[in-house]
């Protein structure tokens, strides 16, 4: 019986914290419906029609709201004028990036990837403008959109060749 009383106790006091969780990180975020603590939006989402059930929110919300996607909040814009304010007119607030776990999963942490470099979220604003441009620029310069690359490696390949018969067989 003690040990019922203190499992209920237990669960109780995790699915309260969990909510206070939840409502001390709501006040910099638009209004939204209130998410379970677990589970977040998830079961007031039609997975057959996502969409309509956007559309009622945003009716009940406004434009912008707040869904709890499980336990990470996720801000949505429902319709053209609040895309397009988002996006157009303050184009510079909104061009973060949020980290793609398949991504981190992948490289385990380690290494860098085209994806990993262009999709950091701490490469926000101008650091990923500047990183963009750096790729691209040497990207251009090893041959993309110029000539195929495969033509640059043969032609190393040859001039690796001609360096080492200069040698007489003495490099191989």
């Amino acid at each position: 019986m003690d040990l019922v009383v203190l499992l209920v106790l237990s669960l109780s006091c995790i699915l309260l914290l969990s909510l206070w969780r939840q409502r001390s990180g709501r006040g910099r975020l638009p209004p939204g419906p209130m998410p379970l603590p677990i589970l977040g939006n998830i079961l007031q989402i039609d997975a057959k029609n996502i969409s309509k059930s956007l559309t009622n929110l945003s009716k009940v919300y406004g434009p912008v709201f707040t869904l709890y996607l499980g336990m990470k909040p996720t801000v949505v814009l429902h319709g053209y004028e609040a895309v397009k304010e988002a996006l157009v007119d303050n184009g510079e607030e909104f061009a973060g990036r949020d980290s793609i776990p398949i991504f981190e999963r992948c490289n385990k942490g380690l290494g860098k990837c085209v994806n990993d470099v262009l999709n950091r979220p701490e490469y926000n604003g101008k650091t990923w403008k500047e990183i963009r441009h750096f790729s691209l620029m040497s990207l251009r310069y090893l041959g993309m959109g110029k000539r195929s690359i495969e033509d640059r490696i043969q032609e190393e390949a040859r001039c690796l060749v001609e360096e080492c018969l200069t040698f007489n067989s003495e490099c191989f």
